[in-house]
């Protein structure tokens, strides 16, 4: 009897310790669930939870309907979420240099290597307690949509919603700017708030904005960046083998990011066509001359000490 029971209390003993090394971590998107840029951070903690089972587990709390997406980068530093899904143009309030991701012209995987990923993520540590573990949208350009028609580079007239990302960009193309959520893009439009608003080539359907969209304006300009981040207090107290997990599902999703995206551009440029969204081409010349001096606007924000090599991304 006695021995049924020290038998019986190991059990129950190594079954607690075994529960108490698994970690649950509160995860939150910046974009609605299952939507084009939520969905690499959706597969991402599906790996972690697969893989992670006894060791780490995510609870994924949800998008905007959970979390106003503008405060997401708030909440990551101060630990409220332990893991983030978002883009830099939300959090420029709380990191104001992750703005100068929009300009890359290289993938993750060479950033990672000629210093541009090291001091940035020596930036996120310090200024807003992350890690920057891995971007899951790469090689995915921004475009003006309109619902009403232009003929030159000129938007004089035109109210636009924007993000930080093209602020300064639609700005010097003479556009009134309206800053929005994802959320109450529709609603603008629906309402005559706004004329048009910035996006990329991908996602516009995702919330039904196809349907108050008449044109595009071609070329694209700068880059979409989203990305999953990890509040670095949390990142501290895990394990070797609970940061591994992390590390390996940020890998997969980072690394097969250029060629989704490749697939998703030419995927959506289609179905916009197919929705009878018109394109607009304009001449690269004048667009690119205006885009060229916001583009050294931008960089020239960047902090002087940052490595020559980081200010040719």
């Amino acid at each position: 009897m006695r021995s049924t029971f020290i038998a019986g209390a190991v059990v129950i003993a190594a079954a607690t310790v075994a529960s108490a090394q698994e970690v649950t971590l509160r995860a939150v998107s910046a974009f609605a669930e299952k939507t084009t840029y939520s969905r690499g951070f959706e597969l991402f903690i599906e790996r972690v939870n697969r893989d992670g089972k006894g060791v780490l587990q995510i609870n994924y709390i949800g998008g905007p309907k959970a979390m106003p997406p503008f405060e997401v980068g708030n909440a990551l530093k101060s630990g409220v979420v332990d893991l983030a899904n978002s883009t830099g143009a939300f959090y420029t309030n709380v990191m104001p240099e992750a703005d100068s991701w929009k300009l890359t012209e290289r993938p993750m995987a060479e950033l990672r290597k000629n210093g541009g990923y090291g001091y940035m993520s020596h930036l996120y540590a310090e200024k807003m307690n992350a890690i920057f573990l891995a971007r899951h949208v790469d090689g995915n350009p921004f475009h003006l949509y309109l619902n009403k028609p232009i003929s030159s580079p000129d938007l004089t007239g035109l109210k636009i919603r924007i993000t930080p990302v093209y602020r300064d960009f639609f700005q010097a193309l003479g556009a009134t700017v309206v800053q929005t959520a994802p959320g109450e893009v529709y609603t603008a439009l629906e309402r005559g708030v706004v004329d048009g608003y910035g996006w990329p080539i991908t996602g516009i359907f995702d919330l039904g904005w196809h349907e108050k969209t008449k044109y595009r304006v071609d070329p694209g300009f700068y880059t979409a960046e989203v990305s999953i981040l990890v509040n670095k207090s949390t990142w501290d107290r895990l394990t070797d083998a609970q940061r591994d997990l992390l590390r390996k599902a940020g890998e997969q999703a980072e690394g097969a990011a250029v060629a989704i995206f490749a697939e998703e551009n030419a995927k959506d440029t289609k179905r916009q066509a197919d929705a009878g969204i018109q394109t607009i081409k304009l001449d690269r010349s004048p667009a690119s001359s205006i885009s060229a001096g916001t583009r050294r606007r931008n960089i020239a924000s960047i902090p002087a000490s940052t490595p020559r090599k980081c200010r040719s991304w």
